[in-house]
C-alpha cells in the first residue's frame, strides 16, 4: 500500500472478512494525516452517493455541490463489487483523472486522493464483477489472507491488554507526515533512476503476456507504466535511488494478476494468474546490474 501511495496509484484489497482491511486503510490514513472516508458499496447505492449532488440553496438562489464522500484523501470503497456497473463507474474518471464531473461541472479532487477497495472473493451471490476497465484503474491488486499463528496471537495479545480498534490513536498511532510532505516523496521517488535494461526488462515481461495462450487478455501498456512507477517506489523504500530486478519482480504478481484474464478452459486446468506470472518471470532473461 506505500508503493501505491508514493505512486499515486490506487490498491485492491482482496479477501475474506475480518482480516482488518478497513484497520489497515484508517491507520494509513492517519499516519499521513489525510482525510479518510468509508463507503460500504452496496446494490442500491447510487453514483451521487458517492460523488455528490447538486442543490438548491434557497438563500442565494443557486445550485451547490453538496460534496460525496469522495471528496477525502483516502477513501475506502468496501465490497465495491456489491453495487451495480453504473455505480461502480463512478469512481473511474475519479481514480484517472482525481476528478469528478457534476451537472457538466468539474471538480478537482484531493491531491493524494487514493481509493483503496476491498472485495470478497469467496462470495459470489448478489455480486457485480468489476469490469476490465475499472480493473485496470487500480495499480495493484493485493491478496490479503489468513495471519500466521505469531501474528494472530499478537493481536489476541494486543485486545487483550485493552487495545480498541475504534480508537487507534490510543494504540500509540501518530502521524508520520503531512500531505505535503507525502507529495514531496513522491518527487523523490520519481527521480529514482530506472536504466534502459530494466525498462527493457519491464517491457518483455508485460509483452510476454500478450502471447500466453492461456489468456484471453494479456497486460496493456498502463501495466508497464505502473511496474515501472512501483518499482521505482520499492527502491525507494529500500533506500535506493535506483532500480533493480528484484523491484520489478517482488511487483509482477500485484501489478499484474488483476489484469490477465484466462481462458475459460486454463481455469479448469487450475492454471491462475499468479501461475502466469511466475511462469513469465521464469522466461524472460534477467538484465544484469
Amino acid at each position: 500500500m506505500l508503493v501505491a501511495l508514493l505512486s499515486e496509484g490506487h490498491v485492491l484489497l482482496e479477501g475474506v472478512p475480518g482480516i482488518a482491511k478497513t484497520l489497515v486503510a484508517r491507520t494509513l490514513a492517519l499516519t499521513i494525516s489525510a482525510d479518510f472516508n468509508r463507503v460500504q458499496f452496496t446494490p442500491d447505492l447510487m453514483p451521487s452517493d458517492v460523488i455528490g449532488t447538486n442543490v438548491f440553496d434557497p438563500a442565494s438562489g443557486k445550485f451547490s455541490l453538496r460534496k460525496g464522500p469522495i471528496f477525502t484523501g483516502l477513501m475506502l470503497a468496501d465490497e465495491i463489487n456489491r453495487t451495480p456497473p453504473k455505480t461502480q463507474a463512478a469512481l473511474l474518471e475519479a481514480m484517472q483523472e482525481r476528478r469528478v464531473t457534476v451537472d457538466g461541472e468539474t471538480h478537482s479532487l484531493s491531491p493524494v486522493f487514493t481509493v483503496i477497495a476491498t472485495q470478497n472473493p469467496i462470495e459470489y451471490e448478489g455480486t457485480y464483477p468489476l469490469p476490465e476497465a475499472e480493473l485496470d484503474r487500480f495499480m495493484l491488486k493485493t491478496i490479503v489472507g489468513y495471519p500466521a499463528f505469531d501474528t494472530e496471537m499478537g493481536v489476541l495479545s494486543r485486545y487483550n491488554a485493552g487495545f480498541n480498534s475504534i480508537r487507534i490513536e490510543e494504540a500509540g498511532v501518530r502521524p508520520v507526515c503531512d500531505t505535503e510532505t507525502l507529495t514531496a516523496l513522491r518527487g523523490t521517488v520519481a527521480s529514482v533512476v530506472a536504466e534502459e535494461p530494466i525498462l527493457g526488462y519491464i517491457a518483455k515481461l508485460v509483452r510476454r503476456t500478450r502471447e500466453n495462450r492461456a489468456l484471453v487478455l494479456g497486460a496493456s501498456p498502463r501495466a508497464s507504466i505502473w511496474l515501472l512507477l512501483g518499482a521505482k517506489a520499492q527502491a525507494a523504500l529500500s533506500g535506493r535511488g535506483f532500480v533493480i530486478p528484484d523491484d520489478v519482480k517482488l511487483l509482477a504478481a500485484p501489478v499484474l494478476r488483476h489484469r490477465l484474464i484466462l481462458r475459460p478452459e486454463a481455469e479448469i486446468e487450475g492454471v491462475t494468474a499468479d501461475r502466469v506470472v511466475e511462469s513469465t518471470l521464469a522466461e524472460i532473461e534477467v538484465p544484469r546490474q
